[in-house]
């Protein structure tokens, strides 16, 4: 139990300690222990919570102003004093701390690390295990300073590239700008992804009163009755508008030209009154695939019903990226929506139809509530009918669909 001039005493240091360095608190011990004269050491070391020998120390410091006691100029120890850093008193340590992280390049290909998380928690574990004990802090201080940081991966690797991709890429940009020079519609078209119907988490933030955010179910288990939204959009790169179906069925290719037909009688007529050709530019794969057999009888469909040459280019197997509608009207809804629960298919619509952009977008969105069956199956007869002339360039990309009379057989067995 203190008496009460140690607890003065102690009180006394606490209020002057923070404001002087590790030197200054040095002196200010052993000023404190030569004024108490015997048994002062013992008094300064329990009311600071300081060891006696850090007193015997400073006073030795204080008595040898010639030696100790003259520091150079901003030092508050002698040169060498302190703890050893860890990478002097273990010089193998920063090598095992190498080998863990990077097993694959330049260490062990057995690494227990190799196939869990990387934490410094998990690498100062093993670290220590190896025989050099460490701590998970000083781990992410070294690494620190071995130029380690914390990074996310980044879609850079390309996985196998058509020969033809770049000129394909070229072909149909010179389409692109063959109609729009000539003022025939250019769109773009895909579907966006499937999102869930409920009271979701969605990704994002969105602004609201501190401590309040908006309560969401834990887990994200399709609703039966709800189930999921399928937005279809259509880009139209000259006029800078958009138009999604939001659908309720399935992604199939009748629900994708259901939405191009949507969008024209809509859109597409008022704007361009006088056109007599149309170009879709489309993604390699999904209900708009180049393969995809009922693609092209609907499609077919379409341009009897409208009249119009229908020529479709599709842009090159794995570069979907690069589509004019992911980064002009997809990424502009995701960022509209964000934070929000899409609680019911009506809630999708309205948001997707309030986007706007700098640009000046303009998006009209409708819900679809159409049945579209998956397994439609399409003949090799019902195929060879369609009007599709292909391209001397890759016809398999792209191709032309004219308007006949009396349109063509569409019924699908």
């Amino acid at each position: 139990m203190q008496t009460r001039p140690e607890v003065a005493l102690a009180t006394a240091y606490s209020l002057v300690w923070p404001y002087l360095d590790e030197r200054r608190r040095r002196l200010l011990l052993a000023a404190g222990a030569r004024g108490l004269g015997r048994g002062g050491i013992t008094a300064i070391a329990k009311a600071t919570g300081t060891s006696r020998q850090t007193v015997h120390t400073a006073l030795a410091e204080l008595d040898d102003p010639g030696g100790v006691g003259r520091l150079p100029a901003g030092r508050i120890r002698r040169p060498g004093g302190g703890r050893k850093p860890l990478t002097r008193t273990d010089p193998g340590l920063l090598a095992a701390l190498d080998a863990l992280v990077d097993p694959d390049t330049r260490g062990d290909p057995q690494s227990p690390l190799r196939w869990t998380c990387k934490s410094t928690a998990q690498l100062a574990g093993a670290l220590t295990a190896q025989g050099h004990p460490v701590s998970d802090d000083t781990v992410g201080r070294l690494l620190k300073q071995q130029g380690y940081t914390l990074q996310r991966t980044r879609k850079t690797v390309e996985g196998a590239q058509h020969p033809d991709r770049d000129a394909q890429f070229g072909y149909l940009n010179q389409q692109a700008r063959s109609h729009l020079a000539d003022g025939q519609p250019v769109v773009s078209v895909d579907t966006k992804k499937k999102e869930l119907v409920g009271n979701y988490a969605n990704g994002g933030a969105e602004w609201q009163p501190s401590g309040q955010p908006v309560g969401v179910l834990v887990h994200d288990f399709p609703d039966k009755q709800l189930g999921k939204a399928i937005p279809y959009g259509v880009y139209d790169l000259g006029a800078n508008t958009g138009w999604v179906s939001v659908g309720c069925d399935h992604d199939t290719a009748s629900f994708a030209v259901a939405s191009l037909r949507r969008w024209w009688e809509t859109m597409g007529r008022v704007l361009y009154p006088a056109a007599d050709r149309l170009l879709v530019c489309a993604d390699a794969g999904g209900s708009n695939g180049y393969r995809v057999r009922l693609w092209k009888t609907e499609l077919a469909g379409f341009a009897a019903e409208t009249g119009l040459a229908v020529t479709v280019c599709h842009f090159p197997p794995g570069t979907s990226k690069w589509n004019k509608i992911e980064h002009r009207l997809f990424s502009a809804i995701s960022v509209n929506w964000r934070g929000r629960p899409l609680v019911s298919h009506e809630v999708i619509v309205e948001l997707i139809a309030v986007t706007t952009t700098r640009t000046g977008l303009t998006v009209h969105a409708e819900l679809d509530r159409g049945a579209y069956p998956l397994g439609v199956k399409v003949s090799d007869q019902q195929l060879a009918a369609v009007p599709l002339a292909r391209h001397d360039f890759h016809g398999e990309w792209n191709y032309t669909i004219t308007p006949r009379a009396g349109g063509c057989d569409n019924k699908t067995t």
